[in-house]
């Protein structure tokens, strides 16, 4: 006689049989009307290509991703002059559009320009390596303890206007740490690592809650995800260490583009999302800005973080298959793809479906040559001829009150 298992004890871990994502515990950073934080959802984040001066191109640049669902856009900006048109810009957004929360991109010392921005946005990013930068010297063979603690009096220098404006204003800063960009410093002290990383995020956190200043965004980001991972665990273990709860702004930078592109990033954020780790993300394409917005979502759907599509469950196509897969497949999203919120599954023959699809709102499957069967949940309720399958499928969501008309 067959034993079966035993269900789990209270001794094991029931972390490693949870189907639900538990999220890391982190404050609510507010940017514009959006929160960052374990209290909202995941938020999605993106970045326009186009120069800043040019106020028409920018404005309808950042139009568009808010359009697609991108509820942060970031700008670049590299001069004072830039700085002035992002002032321009957020009143035509607020003028012609909505006020769209815009984070200003700082870079290679940058405190004039991120004084005047900080007026502007809802948030400024900057670069721990560039915010104060150092410029390597060739014959360098190490640090004194002098030259070290001078270059942190200068950081805190620079830094503290802006956090003080930033403070006082409500708004918010992300310090975003980059593999690549690491200051010469770091690199001498703890070597091209994700420690490095991390104490050089540290090194501006400590300043900024030195001067009562807690609205920050933690990004670590790299262009390899092994180190990319590294350096957000550790980051989280560390700041769970010293009690701090910043949100974690999550992204592979320079992904690439096309297939691997997604893949990549996939890979990197959405191994961090499923450990319960990160708040805001942003899909680094070589492709238009357009683009990365529904890999954000396509990866949180995934995840069970956030519901804002059709979920399409499908087998794969086999000897059993009664109709074209693929082609159905196809048709069905075309004719649903803009519902919110419903599971619906497409399988091709009676083995896969119902068993495979018990969680879906609705099924199509084939269980007799020439017809489809049509389910709602784990109920046939209706057989109705292979032509007539996808306007039945969509009658029955109908009959459901669950349909909505395409804009």
């Amino acid at each position: 006689m067959q034993t079966l298992p035993k269900p789990a004890s209270s001794s094991t871990d029931l972390s490693a049989v949870d189907t639900v994502i538990r999220r890391r515990k982190t404050r609510s950073v507010p940017v514009g009307s959006i929160f960052i934080g374990s209290d909202h959802p995941v938020v999605v984040q993106s970045m326009i290509n186009e120069d800043t001066h040019d106020i028409e191109g920018a404005t309808a640049a950042i139009r568009r991703l808010h359009e697609l669902g991108c509820e942060i856009v970031r700008v670049t900006v590299p001069s004072l002059g830039h700085a002035k048109a992002v002032a321009q810009i957020k009143q035509r957004l607020r003028d012609t559009y909505l006020d769209v929360p815009l984070v200003a991109d700082v870079h290679h010392n940058g405190m004039k320009i991120a004084l005047e921005v900080a007026k502007h946005v809802d948030k400024v990013r900057i670069n721990p390596g560039l915010y104060v930068f150092e410029k390597p010297q060739e014959s360098r063979t190490d640090y004194s303890d002098q030259e070290f603690a001078a270059i942190a009096d200068q950081i805190r220098a620079t830094l503290e206007p802006l956090v003080i404006s930033l403070r006082d204003q409500g708004k918010s800063m992300r310090i975003g740490v980059n593999h690549g960009s690491l200051a010469e410093r770091m690199l001498f002290t703890y070597g091209d690592t994700p420690e490095g990383m991390v104490e050089s995020a540290l090194e501006f956190i400590r300043i900024c809650e030195s001067l009562d200043f807690h609205n920050l965004v933690i990004s670590m980001k790299a262009s390899r995800v092994p180190v990319m991972l590294a350096a957000y665990r550790l980051m989280a273990q560390r700041m769970d260490d010293l009690g701090m709860d910043y949100p974690l702004h999550l992204g592979v930078t320079e992904a690439g583009d096309g297939e691997y592109g997604r893949i990549k990033s996939t890979a990197g954020i959405g191994t961090l999302l499923a450990a319960g780790i990160g708040d805001t993300i942003r899909v680094s394409l070589t492709e238009a800005p357009e683009k990365e917005i529904p890999v954000c979502y396509s990866i949180l759907q995934a995840l069970g973080l956030r519901k804002t599509m059709v979920e399409y469950v499908a087998c794969p196509s086999c000897g059993r298959t009664l109709f074209n897969l693929e082609e159905v497949l196809h048709e069905v999203r075309e004719a649903t793809k803009h519902l919110v919120g419903l599971d619906i599954a497409v399988m091709g023959c009676i083995v896969n479906g119902p068993g495979e699809m018990a969680d879906a709102d609705y099924g199509y499957v084939g269980k007799t040559p020439g017809f489809i069967s049509l389910y709602r949940g784990r109920d046939e309720i209706k057989k109705v001829p292979e032509a007539q399958g996808v306007a039945e499928l969509i009658n029955l969501i109908k009959a459901d009150d669950r349909w909505v008309d395409p804009e």
